[in-house]
């Protein structure tokens, strides 16, 4: 009898284990279906102590501090779907260098790096992070010196501790979007009489001033964050300026956050022929730097005073898709570090392999981003075609692959779609365009 007593005794401990399992998985959904949405912000302090090697224009070491650098980040979680937004005050950074930290991120946290955007604000007053990546390959005159390998380290620190804590500071909140509009960009493809297109102004030609605002509330109804996405090169300063600065778009971020109270996270658009419209001074005084407060910042405060209702039922669906476009003939060169954005066909030619993005919020707002300097002309084309009422694109995302200029560029010349900037094709736009479409117009709603 003992021994059947003991058996017995396991299965009703079985059952009651199964039971209770059942019982703590079905409270586990049901509770997480009750909580709903959340979302959280974390800003964290990355500037600089000592002198770095500066990012843009020609090799040039700081000097000194002009304006702080921030990691800012925002956790959203619909009870399903984690997702994490990062905006960086600096230039660039390599495919690789992005894809070593999102290695280490999955190890520590298990996050997937489909759920994670870093988007960089590229201003051109920043510290290099990480290895030249393709830049290095196109320009090598540029990098001939070591990198910044200690302040890389601390900026991969600190990017995996505040994704850390903005996971663990999820809490109840609302999500709402909005249009706002600035002139604080101008089209940067010069032209005259005679020659190619220049780096220069061009008033006549394309340019995107809408802004794209996504405002985050904590429950109760108080701010928690500002995402501002808008298309302008972060190159109020020009080579000269040897102090580190977020430019136009830190300035911008700062003076919003001190009239809101909240983190607002400066995201860049298809910036790649958007240039500020005052651009390429060598110092903040006659860059006029501080009116982009009013040019823009009053600008995405007015766009946020305008937005309708926020709401707490949100759902949020990730995807992605490898765009493939053919490497042009006479590109000068492939960083060996980004072998897996390269692929050779049956018939020998290369191709390059352009990892987008793409983030569905509620069945309005779709959101897609690509690691390129895209024209604004393609974005614009795309959001056109889109059939969400709010269609954004992130740009500079998880890494910068060059220059993706319009065929019509390719056409006229200029800096971006010199080999040395851009190792595409006129082909490209096409390629990436109808891929993209493809994909909105495909989404169910």
């Amino acid at each position: 009898m003992l021994p059947g007593l003991q058996v017995g005794g396991r299965l009703r401990g079985l059952r009651t284990t199964v039971v209770g399992f059942l019982m703590a998985a079905a409270w586990s959904l049901t509770n997480a279906a009750a909580v709903g949405f959340r979302a959280s912000v974390v800003k964290t302090d990355i500037t600089p102590e000592t002198s770095q090697w500066l990012c843009g224009y020609g090799p040039r070491q700081s000097t000194g501090v002009h304006d702080r650098l921030y990691h800012r980040i925002v956790a959203m979680d619909d009870g399903k779907t984690q997702f994490f937004l990062i905006s960086t005050d600096i230039a660039e950074i390599s495919p690789a260098f992005y894809d070593q930290i999102m290695r280490e991120l999955e190890k520590q946290t298990g996050i997937k790096p489909l759920q994670v955007w870093w988007i960089v604000t590229h201003t051109h007053a920043a510290p290099e992070v990480g290895p030249p990546g393709l830049d290095g390959a196109l320009m090598p005159d540029r990098y001939q010196h070591e990198s910044n390998k200690e302040y890389s380290a601390r900026v991969e620190k600190e990017l995996i501790e505040g994704i850390k804590q903005a996971r663990a500071k999820l809490e109840p909140a609302r999500l709402g979007v909005g249009w706002g509009f600035s002139l604080a960009n101008i089209n940067r493809r010069a032209r005259d009489v005679e020659g190619p297109v220049f780096l220069g102004l061009n008033p006549d030609g394309p340019a995107d001033r809408r802004i794209g605002l996504l405002r985050l509330e904590r429950a109760d109804g108080t701010l928690l964050a500002l995402i501002a996405n808008y298309a302008m090169h972060g190159t109020v300063l020009g080579p000269e300026n040897k102090l580190i600065s977020g430019d136009a778009p830190g300035i911008v971020a700062d003076y919003v956050e001190e009239k809101l109270g909240a983190p607002m996270l400066y995201i860049q658009g298809a910036a790649g022929d958007m240039a500020p419209i005052y651009s390429v001074y060598p110092n903040f005084e006659s860059g006029h730097l501080s009116q982009f407060r009013v040019l823009l910042g009053d600008r995405i405060l007015e766009a946020n005073r305008q937005m309708g209702p926020t709401t707490s039922d949100v759902r949020l669906s990730l995807g992605m898709q490898t765009v493939e476009t053919p490497l042009r003939r006479d590109s000068l060169g492939w960083a060996p570090e980004l072998s897996d954005y390269l692929r050779k066909t049956s018939t020998g030619a290369a191709v390059v392999q352009i990892p987008v993005r793409f983030l569905q919020i509620n069945e309005d707002i779709a959101i897609w981003t690509a690691p390129l300097e895209l024209f604004c002309e393609i974005a614009m084309n795309i959001r056109d075609q889109s059939p969400f009422p709010f269609t954004f694109h992130y740009g500079y995302c998880n890494g910068f692959l060059g220059y993706f200029p319009t065929k019509t560029a390719f056409a006229q010349g200029g800096y971006e779609p010199n080999p040395y900037s851009s190792p595409y094709t006129p082909q490209g736009e096409a390629d990436l365009t109808s891929a993209v479409v493809t994909y909105l117009q495909g989404k169910p709603r």
